[in-house]
């Protein structure tokens, strides 16, 4: 089986990882995969923030939790935490982050780097203190949150779950 296609197969979402941080020559392959995701008519509308501030990810971490109503620990100890965030007046902003994410993860795979994408970065970045951490980073208003990918060397790698029967659809 093709290469390429056996990663796409085989990847899985991780939450549960080693605290070991992961190697920058990992990370930068990861990355630049996420930047030549495909975007609408190119016009490249999303951007990546690495943190790897224990402290940064405690409090982006509580406030994801937050957004869901509780005090869980949605990154799951992952060292490494990629918010990807599109320009908004971009009509295909969120196709665009999305397909960053999937090429994080997917790269990530490849390199045996463990990764899941957490969801209610949009909410996260809509409140008063999303929107300092933004400011902090020097992001301008019209970015808005896409996801996040987190990232690390997995613990443990869990099994697929059955494909359903009519995932796939035929019109000839």
């Amino acid at each position: 089986m093709n290469e390429t296609i056996k990663n796409l197969i085989e990847r899985r979402s991780c939450r549960n990882y080693k605290s070991e941080q992961i190697k920058d020559e990992e990370l930068n392959q990861i990355l630049e995969a996420g930047e030549y995701a495909p975007t609408g008519g190119g016009r490249q509308s999303p951007i990546m923030v690495v943190i790897q501030n224990k402290e940064v990810i405690s409090k982006l971490s509580k406030l994801n939790a937050k957004v869901m109503g509780g005090n869980s620990a949605p990154f799951y100890g992952a060292p490494t935490v990629v918010v990807v965030l599109a320009d908004k007046n971009i009509g295909t902003y969120k196709e665009d982050g999305s397909l960053v994410l999937g090429n994080l993860m997917n790269a990530a795979h490849s390199l045996g780097i463990g990764s899941c994408w957490i969801h209610r970065a949009r909410e996260e970045f809509e409140t008063d203190e999303g929107k300092e951490l933004l400011k902090e980073w020097n992001i301008p208003d019209n970015y808005v949150g896409i996801g996040h990918c987190i990232l690390g060397y997995p613990e443990k790698v869990g099994e697929a779950k059955p494909r359903k029967e009519d995932y796939i659809r035929f019109v000839r």
